[in-house]
């Protein structure tokens, strides 16, 4: 089994576009550590919440390391998610903040983001087209360029 952790503004993204279910079809179980718990559950009132300990899939970690080396740049979530990468030797990293993959990137880890799971998701035959789902996702607030998203729909022929 592939070991696969994922920060929270992934979740988060595909929660707005009701796809999270990408990410057990992709790789069956997704590891989240515990601040990544917390950040989703400080979310409960808004309309995209879900509670990921009702998801048998998701299995939430709690990191051995020390965090005071990463909290000074990194947000908990962000730190504890390379962190427990590292402990348990991680295959994938799920990251959007640049800040946090270029740590991930230092510490050795193997990353992709919200943009490509979606690639991988269209890839796969999970979903049909991306650009619908990169429109509602600008729509929802998760800023992206216009530059990405051509680029994007260029390499899937949207």
């Amino acid at each position: 089994m592939r070991k696969v952790i994922s920060n929270t503004t992934p979740i988060l993204s595909l929660l707005k576009i009701d796809r999270l279910n990408i990410l057990k079809e992709l790789y069956g179980t997704i590891i989240i550590p515990n601040a990544v718990y917390e950040e989703v559950e400080a979310g409960k009132g808004w309309l995209y919440y879900a509670n990921l300990k009702e998801y048998s899939w998701i299995q939430i970690e709690k990191v051995k390391s020390n965090l005071s080396d990463l909290l000074f740049d990194l947000d908990k979530g962000e730190a504890e998610v390379i962190l427990l990468a590292k402990e348990m030797s991680a295959d994938l990293v799920i990251m959007d903040e640049e800040l946090g993959r270029k740590y991930a990137k230092l510490a050795g880890l193997t990353m992709t983001g919200t943009l490509g799971l979606l690639l991988k998701a269209k890839e796969q035959k999970l979903i049909e087209n991306i650009k619908p789902l990169l429109f509602e996702l600008r729509q929802k607030g998760v800023w992206i360029s216009p530059q990405i998203i051509n680029k994007i729909t260029s390499i899937t022929n949207e």
